[in-house]
């Protein structure tokens, strides 16, 4: 691994890694599992958030949140879940890199909750309808659903929500504290794009629930 172009300050070896920061406890390293239990399914059937990692065969990385009403993310079995795909901005990087490399991270979230749950597995994009149709929602089936087949699932700890406080309603931020997209596209664009109809037809949209489902 070459030096950062800031700094010659890198770690470049697991060896050195390790000294850094240490080795897992065993009983850290016995949570991994390669299937799911009676216990752990609950993470999946109670989050309506989860965040989908992948890459391409070259390694370029994406990570894209996925939600719906809590458990939209099926439990098929011990070892195999199936996510609806719902229409997005047609981009489509997760499933482009899926057909490339198929191995993907899921970090399922709960609100309210600081402990979350993680699953590193093997994708398949999958039309069957029979499969699909349980994931109808607002009357409208999904086109496509990825199957995950698990090979490691595991709880993560809750220190990283627990620093950030990220339940912390007192620590809430308005919406209006950051740009809206259309202020984002115009500094993208141009001064002579249209932010406040961007935003505004966006809105509307999004009232109108279309293209939700």
């Amino acid at each position: 691994m070459p030096a950062h172009r800031l700094t010659s300050e890198v770690i470049e070896t697991e060896a050195g890694l390790r000294a850094l920061i240490g080795e897992p406890t065993e009983l850290v390293c016995s949570k991994m599992t390669d299937r799911l239990n009676e216990l752990t399914r609950k993470f999946i059937e109670l989050s309506p958030l989860v965040c989908l990692a992948t890459s391409d065969e070259h390694g370029n990385c994406d990570v894209s949140p996925r939600g719906d009403p809590a458990g939209f993310v099926r439990v098929l079995d011990d070892t195999t879940l199936l996510m609806p795909e719902r229409p997005g901005n047609r981009i489509a990087d997760s499933l482009r890199n899926i057909l490339r490399n198929p191995h993907v991270g899921l970090l399922f979230v709960i609100p309210g909750v600081t402990d979350s749950f993680r699953v590193n597995g093997r994708a398949t994009l999958t039309t069957d309808t029979q499969l699909l149709a349980p994931s109808t929602l607002e009357g409208k089936a999904p086109k496509l659903g990825i199957l995950v087949d698990i090979d490691v699932a595991y709880t993560q700890c809750s220190k990283a929500f627990l620093r950030s406080s990220f339940w912390d309603a007192s620590r809430f931020h308005d919406r209006s504290v950051l740009p809206t997209n259309g202020e984002i596209f115009r500094a993208i664009k141009g001064d002579a794009f249209d932010a406040a109809t961007y935003d505004e037809e966006r809105a509307a949209r999004y009232a109108r629930r279309e293209g939700f489902y």
